[in-house]
């Protein structure tokens, strides 16, 4: 089985920045895409950011230029610095990774548990 820890949550004030951890374990034979999602209250989950094993990354329109996604590859290891923090990014972020198991055909889809971003003053 594959797991995604995330870490890093916390409340932060408008303006501040915050990194989000997600550390993948389990029997993976790579990691096709990992990223980063979050759902706020009463909305739909969201992209935040992704990474491929191409090296190209997506940001949703409303994160660019403030976020960046960014992996440590030996740690199977994936982060989300966001910086200029706004009230509206307040969600519950989540990890999202396809990966190939080890002994295994195809891609499979894992999800961590979120962790909480509150922004406010």
């Amino acid at each position: 089985q594959v797991q995604l820890v995330e870490s890093g949550g916390g409340l932060v004030k408008p303006g501040g920045s915050l990194r989000l951890s997600c550390a993948a374990s389990g029997r993976i034979s790579s990691i096709n895409r990992i990223s980063w999602y979050r759902q706020a209250p009463g909305k739909e989950r969201e992209l935040v950011a992704s990474s491929a094993s191409t090296g190209i990354t997506n940001y949703g329109d409303s994160v660019k230029g403030r976020f960046t996604i960014s992996i440590d590859n030996p740690k199977n290891t994936v982060f989300l610095t966001m910086n200029n923090l706004a009230p509206e990014d307040t969600a519950v972020y989540y990890c999202n990774a396809i990966v190939r198991r080890v002994g295994f055909i195809g891609e499979y889809t894992y999800w961590g548990q979120g962790t909480q971003v509150t922004v406010s003053s």
